[in-house]
């Protein structure tokens, strides 16, 4: 199972969950969205109203928690079962709404933001874990 390159595996599954958003990033972009300043600019994140998405952003809140429960009770194993979550948190929320949309703009704005705050998340996490986070797989 370590070595198998399915989503059987834990540690493919989330770094093919930070793959495909690193592809989706690179498609918005290529299709004219502003990928590189949605971080310096403003989002109407109030758009985002979708379960999935109000899930994710949830997930991604724990993100600090789950760091600080891991070095408290010394635990990383916590991490491992947070970066699941979260992977199969964004596979939801992809699988739900559609990101690139370009009849709304504003929307598709709104989620390349939830996009990239749950590339910088499972970046952070496998980070932590010791584990690279490919942009193709």
């Amino acid at each position: 199972l370590a070595v198998t390159e399915t989503s059987d595996n834990p540690v493919f599954y989330v770094q093919y969950s930070y793959a495909r958003i690193c592809s989706m990033l690179a498609k918005a972009k290529a299709e004219g969205f502003d990928v590189d300043s949605l971080g310096n600019e403003d989002v109407d994140l109030s758009l985002l109203t979708n379960p999935a998405e109000l899930a994710l952003i949830r997930k991604m809140m724990e993100l600090e928690e789950q760091i600080e429960l891991a070095i408290e009770k010394l635990s990383p194993h916590n991490l491992t079962h947070y970066a699941i979550d979260l992977a199969k948190t964004f596979t939801a929320f992809y699988r739900d709404c559609h990101v690139i949309n370009a009849e709304n703009p504003q929307l598709t704005r709104a989620r390349l933001y939830l996009c990239l705050s749950a590339q910088i998340a499972l970046a952070k996490v496998l980070g932590l874990l010791g584990i690279n986070a490919p942009n193709t797989m």
